[in-house]
């Protein structure tokens, strides 16, 4: 049971990845800072990219005791697509970026840490379900 949840929150954790880095996509390949969601980069941020950040890592100790293979993959998946976004986002910043007071390096850094935690995370429970 516990590791059905856990394989759907991450589950859901892609998939929010997902729509996220299409809804940027969308924002980058015009110029507003609006996708096809009407949200702009704070609110696609906290709505969108702060559930991926968590919910991977709490699918993570919901399912401690239960090996799987297949949710510690997911979980490494979810630290590549945040880190791979960092990047993109970085070598594109959006305009309105330039004139924001916020350190582009600190917002990196709290999309790295989280996206770390989950590639150690993800890496343990490969290794607990050999």
């Amino acid at each position: 049971m516990a590791l059905t949840a856990a394989l759907v929150i991450t589950g859901i954790a892609i998939g929010l990845l997902l729509i996220y880095a299409a809804d940027v996509a969308v924002a980058m390949s015009s110029d507003s800072d609006y996708g096809f969601l009407p949200l702009d980069h704070m609110q696609r941020g906290m709505g969108l990219g702060a559930p991926a950040l968590i919910l991977p890592i709490i699918a993570f100790f919901i399912s401690l005791k239960e090996p799987s293979k297949g949710l510690g993959v997911m979980i490494i998946i979810t630290g590549i697509l945040i880190i791979l976004g960092g990047i993109v986002v970085m070598v594109n910043p959006a305009p309105s970026a330039e004139t924001s007071d916020r350190d582009p390096m600190a917002s990196m850094a709290m999309m790295l840490i989280p996206a770390i935690i989950q590639l150690a995370l993800g890496g343990i429970k490969i290794a607990k379900s050999n």
